[in-house]
Order: C-alpha cells, then sequence, then structure tokens
C-alpha cells in the first residue's frame, strides 16, 4: 500500500501562496502577504492537526496528525503511517504492515506538493477574495486560476489575526466533499535534529524493507 501524501495535505494539503498570482482583492492580497512573510521566517515548525473529511452525503471521518518541518524535510505522523523525509529520499513506515517503504522524494508533478510546504500551499495560482472577519480571525477564499487541473474548486482560511498563522483550511471538492484540516497547535523556531527526518531501521527490528527508488 502507497500512500500519497498530497492526499492529506493537499492545501496543505494542502500549488504552493503569499504573493499569490491572479489575485484580485487587494484585502485578501495584504492579509496573505503578511501570512507568507510570518511563515517564511521559521526555521522549523512543530504543528498538530485534525483532518477530516465530509462526503456529498454528508458522512464524517476524522484522525488526527502531527507534522514536523525543517527547510525541505519533514516528518508526517498519521494513524497508522510514519513518513519521514530528508530532502532527497521519503521513507513511509507501515505500522500494521511492519514494512517501510522507500522512494525518492518528488520534485515535480503533484507529488511535489509535499508536507514541508504545509502551511505556504497558497503563494501560487490562486485568486483570492476576501470573505470577512470577527474579533480575531480573519477568512479568505482562494480560487484556482487553473480549476480543470484541480481536485477542489475553493479553499477557505482562517487566519489569526494576531499571530498570522493559519487556523483552518477547508477545500471544497469537485465530488462534493468537503476536506477541513484544523491546526490544533503551532510552534516555529523549535530545537529540531536531522535525526528526526530519517527512518531508523535499528529502532525498528525486523521491519520489511521496499526500495521503490529507481534502480533499487
Amino acid at each position: 500500500m502507497r500512500i500519497k501524501t498530497t492526499a492529506l495535505i493537499a492545501f496543505i494539503a494542502i500549488g504552493s501562496i503569499g504573493s499569490a498570482s491572479a489575485q484580485n482583492d487587494p484585502k485578501a492580497k495584504a492579509i496573505l502577504d503578511e501570512l507568507s512573510a510570518k511563515t517564511k521566517a521559521y526555521t522549523t515548525v512543530k504543528a498538530e492537526f485534525v483532518f477530516t473529511t465530509e462526503t456529498k452525503d454528508k458522512k464524517k471521518t476524522s484522525q488526527n496528525g502531527k507534522i514536523e518541518t525543517k527547510g525541505p524535510k519533514y516528518k508526517l505522523e498519521i494513524p497508522g503511517h510514519e513518513i519521514y523525509c530528508d530532502g532527497k529520499t521519503v521513507w513511509d513506515f507501515i505500522k500494521d504492515a511492519d514494512e517501510v517503504q522507500i522512494k525518492e522524494m518528488e520534485t515535480t508533478g503533484d507529488d511535489a506538493i509535499n508536507p514541508s510546504t504545509i502551511f505556504t500551499l497558497y503563494e501560487k495560482g490562486f485568486k483570492c477574495k476576501f470573505d470577512g472577519e470577527d474579533a480575531t480571525t480573519e477568512t479568505i477564499s482562494l480560487f484556482p486560476v487553473n480549476p480543470d487541473k484541480k481536485k477542489f474548486h475553493t479553499v477557505k482560511l482562517v487566519i489569526d489575526k494576531t499571530k498570522k498563522q493559519i487556523i483552518s483550511v477547508k477545500m471544497m471538492m469537485n465530488d462534493g466533499s468537503v476536506n477541513t484540516y484544523e491546526i490544533k497547535s503551532f510552534m516555529g523556531n523549535s530545537a529540531i535534529p536531522d535525526s528526526d527526518f530519517t527512518f531508523d531501521k535499528k529502532a525498528h527490528p525486523g521491519v520489511e524493507v521496499e526500495d521503490l527508488r529507481d534502480g533499487k
């Protein structure tokens, strides 16, 4: 079983957003510029999130996840999987199967949208519109410039006014379902050793290794 990280992080999910191209709402653009500047100032990020899928017939499923990023490196924990990337190689540890699948990190195509870009996916390829605000948050809608190439038609970002951080991302999919990411905790610039981004085979004796890299 191979898992596409983009299925969970499509927003994040989740192209990549700051000075988003084809934006047409000055207020939304100003908010996104601030958000992008704040996010890109972090050398590392640790976050916990809840990913919820609601089908067209209103059935919901949810799962918790954790993410660490450091430049192009990331570690993603979701139920049944621990996914490591050191910027070149990806290890997907499938817990129930006691198996780790190894592949090269994608740099083009859909898989190039990976968890290391989780908080900046709004930067390119979207039009944006300011939806409104309350005492603590601002809401912006994003619309893909090339909708035929996307599996969603609208993304709604809820942003903390003071912290300039994403609180939630709601993706309206073309099949009528809705994917929502709620950021439960967020910490920037914490010390994360590079060893966190590689799979330690010694810590998992007996694990089956499936190397899917070219030439392996």
